[in-house]
């Protein structure tokens, strides 16, 4: 299947494009069932890494998801390229061949299957997330605005209806751009217009309009247990309530070795991180500093600015955007994690940023005009004129305006590879960032009658220490190292005052000697040493295993001579 990230994939699709990354990466790429979506199609994940070095389990992991959401399906593109940059990178690309060599990454790139085919139809249907009926499980639809596509050109846009208090009037630069009626209703003897968006009115009175919600109100990315609240909208019965997350956190959790993670979403051209319920001056000053730091390499690679859900995307801070899954991977594992939120048309088309409460107050009149011209050349088709069309139940009005789920919440295909393909080299970067065990120095010395002192030092050879975050470390989320001493045959060895299996606590990372901004004196808090005293007879083979959560598992083998 020839596949350039150029177009969204079907659900079958993209299972056979995955299938055949397996086929063609050499042992690099396996895929998993993980789960099954409410109407039972399969959640995949795919771990990726050189299998040569070691199992993706004794190795240092990084989490990336998409999809959740189901229209913001550049997320689900993102995910594909990142799996095709790992496994065509490894052996030309030195960074990708060390990444895999050393680390693992699991990625599952399509967290809403059912959604997202929905989204992607031949006739669309959008929803926020699951297809599930929720609040009212019987699907029940209530009166008022059904949004379909009811010309049948497999895009649902902007119908117009002349209303002498409507609140739009056609901008006088680009008729297909609507400006708001100004509060004092003044507009020159211009036409107003009501909008509303594509699609029927079920049971019209022939006056009034509502605009009930999809009946599948459910938002899978308010369902994880972190801050749930059923004050937030579309939160579900409780918390892991809907099978896709269910699934979800219980694949994160039976894989502890995950260090960092990455939720692939639309849209605005910025890389959020926790906290969504919390401002800065709750959360420890060193992983602030932490999440700068990475975030300086992701705006550098990627274009993309970083920033706090609550102090700079809470447009309203008494309703907060609780139960996201980024605040779960912080609160419950204590890695630092980011919600990517891809493509920015503002910027595209001016070169500005859009701003961080356009989700709640829109683009500006000015913005959006820039956009259409802007689309006319990039992105045909964005932005149509207005065409007349018979209504079933409203009569005569007009279809046409922005092609807002190929325009303004996703990339238009033809943009798409070069709108993901840096967040590849992101996420390589977090990866590379994780904390890694080394075996770095072992002593054998005889002491006479079968005795041995052996002496092991332990490094980590990482950037983040062992536990990841100042959270985790104060939270006590993450499980000491651990070291072992086997005999060849699998057992305990034979230690004279003192267990052969130990806990040896956490090791600090590069980053703690990076904080002080400048060339410090170190020490060696990423090195302990730990020593035994064994029994054995000359000749035989002891092992050596010393494991971490998250930094991973590393073994040696020791000869007593």
């Amino acid at each position: 299947m020839d596949y350039r990230f150029d177009r969204f994939l079907r659900y079958d699709e993209m299972v056979e494009w995955l299938r055949a990354a397996e086929s063609r990466s050499n042992g690099l790429l396996s895929l998993e069932v993980y789960g099954r979506s409410h109407l039972g199609r399969d959640l995949l994940l795919a771990t990726v890494t050189d299998p040569s070095t070691g199992p993706a389990a004794d190795k240092p992991a990084h989490w990336v998801d998409a999809n959740i959401h189901a229209v913001e399906v550049t997320g689900g593109v993102a995910a594909l390229a990142l799996i095709d940059r790992l496994i065509s990178g490894f052996g030309p690309d030195a960074t990708v061949t060390e990444a895999l060599r050393t680390r693992a990454f699991y990625i599952a790139p399509r967290v809403n299957p059912d959604g997202v085919e929905d989204a992607l139809a031949d006739q669309p249907r959008f929803h926020r997330s699951s297809v599930r009926p929720w609040p009212w499980t019987d699907g029940h639809r209530w009166p008022g605005l059904v949004p379909t596509d009811i010309d049948g050109d497999g895009v649902i846009r902007t119908m117009r209806i002349a209303d002498p208090d409507g609140a739009w009037v056609e901008h006088p630069n680009d008729p297909r751009v609507m400006a708001p009626v100004p509060p004092d209703g003044q507009v020159g003897g211009r036409q107003r217009y009501r909008l509303l968006t594509e699609g029927v009115i079920e049971k019209y009175d022939g006056f009034t309009i509502d605009t009930p919600r999809d009946p599948a109100g459910l938002d899978l990315n308010r369902n994880f247990p972190a801050g749930w609240s059923t004050s937030v909208l579309g939160s579900g019965d409780h918390p892991l309530s809907e099978p896709e997350i269910d699934a979800l956190v219980r694949a994160i959790r039976a894989r502890p070795n995950i260090c960092g993670y990455n939720a692939f979403h639309t849209s605005g051209g910025v890389l959020l991180r926790p906290s969504s319920t919390r401002s800065d001056g709750d959360l420890p000053a060193g992983d602030l500093w932490v999440w700068r730091r990475l975030a300086e390499r992701g705006t550098e690679l990627t274009g993309y600015r970083c920033h706090s859900v609550f102090e700079d995307f809470t447009w309203d801070r008494r309703h907060l955007m609780s139960g996201a899954a980024d605040d779960w991977a912080y609160d419950h594992l204590g890695v630092f994690s980011w919600t990517t939120e891809f493509w920015d048309v503002v910027h595209h088309a001016t070169g500005e940023r859009a701003s961080t409460h356009i989700w709640f107050e829109g683009p500006t009149v000015e913005q959006e005009l820039a956009v259409a011209r802007w689309s006319d050349e990039h992105a045909p088709g964005g932005y149509d004129g207005w065409k007349p069309f018979d209504h079933p139940q409203l009569g005569a009005v007009e279809i046409g305006g922005a092609d807002d789920f190929r325009l303004w919440t996703n990339a238009p295909p033809g943009m798409l590879a070069a709108e993901v393909s840096p967040h590849a080299d992101f996420a390589i970067h977090q990866a590379l960032a994780s904390p890694r065990l080394e075996i770095s120095r072992i002593e054998v010395v005889a002491l006479g009658e079968d005795l041995w002192r052996i002496r092991v030092g332990v490094s980590n050879s990482g950037w983040l220490p062992t536990e990841i975050s100042a959270h985790a470390r104060r939270e006590h989320l993450v499980l000491p190292i651990r070291a072992s001493l086997h005999r060849s045959d699998g057992t305990e060895a034979s230690t004279v005052g003192g267990p052969a299996t130990v806990r040896l606590g956490q090791l600090s990372g590069r980053a703690a000697m990076n904080l002080g901004g400048r060339p410090m004196s170190d020490g060696t808090p990423d090195r302990l040493v730990h020593e035994w005293t064994a029994r054995g007879p000359i000749g035989s083979e002891l092992t050596v295993e010393v494991s971490h959560q998250r930094a991973g598992r590393v073994t040696a083998r020791i000869e007593l001579s």
